[in-house]
Formats: structure tokens, C-alpha cells, sequence
């Protein structure tokens, strides 16, 4: 079991799917939790310190919210725009993006200098198996994961000097509010499972297990990675 007593970590998207899997295991495990997001949730334990905000809106209430030893970050925003190509619209590039790369971004921004104080801290960003196997109807949310993955890189060489480790989770289809439209039926769950190599779907606890190790000074040797959490989609074929 990984012990995070006395670590402060940020979590960006705490209320729902992934990041609400985190949030609740992090607490757990003795972390002290800053969640941002537009909504809290019921089931977060006690103690969970909240900032209700947007990230493109103004982030300057993040200064007096966070403290000044940040151990660890994870953007757990994300989108999901499933299109024909001729379908998609330039809003719906320009808004994946700002969604997936500018949030991350402006959030990473505003906390580098509490990550900093930290002397030995880590970045988890949330990237897709789309970025980089290709699949029919990903063309804006792809590009944007992709970007996505090439931020996290930067940023892992950027701020290696400075003790920061960035690394980057890339999941397949896993079963949160954010892709009931895509499970929402027993043969939509059926066919989405027989995709992957492992024949099922991912669940929350999947991705943000591997997160937290990431987060954890158990891998205080990793940084730069991108790790897929995909069922084997990404790598293998097996039919």
C-alpha cells in the first residue's frame, strides 16, 4: 500500500470518473487533497479541500488556495468529441484543445512554483490510446490528446533539474460519466469490451491506481513516460 502521509496533492477534475477514483484513494492513503472543480461530490471522504472553478476561467484564486509544498498534480480534465471528420466543426478542434492542452497548461503554470518548494514532486497528465492508434471519428479529441502527450514530454525535460517528474497515463474507453453515451446499453458495453484485447471495458480504479503510483515516491525514477492503461488495445492484435 503507498503511504502519502504528508504529501499535498492537487487534483483537477476530483468529481467525477478518474479523478474522483483518485481523490477518494488518495485520501485513504493519508495525502492531503486540493481538488478543483465546478462541482463537489458526496462521496469524497472528509478533509478534501475544494476550489470550485473552471479551468479557462480565471485561475487567480489558486494562489491563496494552494499551499506552499505541492508534492504532486494530476489534470484529470478531459473531453470526449466523436465525429466524422466532416462533421467537426473549428470550435470543436479549438475547444478539445482548450479543454485537454490549455487547462493543463494554466493550471501547471499556476502551481510550478508550490511544486518547486516541494524539492521532489510529480505531474500526471490524462492523454487517450487515440493519440496514437488511429481510430475513425477521434480526428479532434486525438490531435488534442496527442498534444496533449507532446506537453507532458516538454514539460518532463524541462523540469527535470528542478526535481519535477511529468509523466503521462494514456487510458482506453473506461466506464465514467464522461462515456456513458458510449455504454449505455448492454450491446454498446458488449462490443466496446470485445475491442479490446482484454475483452473489457476500464474502470476508474484502473487508471487512477496507476496514477497514484506515479504520484508516489515509489517511482521517483520515472518521468517522461507515456504508460497506456488500455487493455491492450494500443499495442496488440489479437484477431
Amino acid at each position: 500500500m503507498m503511504n502519502f502521509e504528508g504529501k499535498n496533492i492537487l487534483v483537477v477534475g476530483g468529481s467525477s470518473g478518474i479523478g474522483l477514483s483518485l481523490v477518494s484513494s488518495l485520501a485513504l492513503n493519508g495525502a492531503t487533497v486540493y481538488n478543483i472543480s465546478r462541482t463537489e461530490h458526496s462521496d469524497w471522504p472528509k478533509g478534501i479541500r475544494h476550489l470550485c472553478l473552471d479551468v479557462l476561467d480565471d485561475l487567480s484564486a489558486m494562489v491563496d488556495f494552494l499551499p506552499e509544498h505541492l508534492h504532486g498534480l494530476v489534470y484529470s480534465v478531459g473531453s470526449i468529441t466523436l465525429k466524422p471528420f466532416n462533421r467537426l466543426t473549428e470550435e470543436d478542434f479549438l475547444n478539445d484543445y482548450r479543454i485537454n492542452v490549455l487547462g493543463a497548461a494554466r493550471i501547471i503554470q499556476q502551481s510550478v512554483k508550490h511544486l518547486k518548494n516541494a524539492a521532489s514532486s510529480s505531474i500526471v497528465l490524462i492523454s487517450s490510446v487515440a493519440a496514437s492508434t488511429g481510430m475513425p471519428y477521434h480526428a479532434s479529441v486525438a490531435a488534442a490528446k496527442a498534444a496533449v502527450e507532446g506537453l507532458g514530454l516538454s514539460l518532463a525535460a524541462e523540469f527535470a533539474t528542478q526535481q519535477i517528474r511529468v509523466n503521462v497515463v494514456a487510458p482506453s474507453l473506461t466506464d465514467t460519466p464522461l462515456a456513458k453515451n458510449l455504454l449505455n446499453s448492454a450491446e454498446k458495453r458488449e462490443a466496446s469490451a470485445k475491442r479490446h484485447p482484454l475483452s473489457k471495458v476500464g474502470q476508474p480504479e484502473d487508471i487512477s491506481s496507476l496514477i497514484a503510483f506515479l504520484l508516489s515516491d515509489q517511482s521517483n525514477w520515472i518521468t517522461g513516460q507515456v504508460i497506456g492503461v488500455d487493455g491492450g488495445l494500443g499495442k496488440l492484435k489479437t484477431s
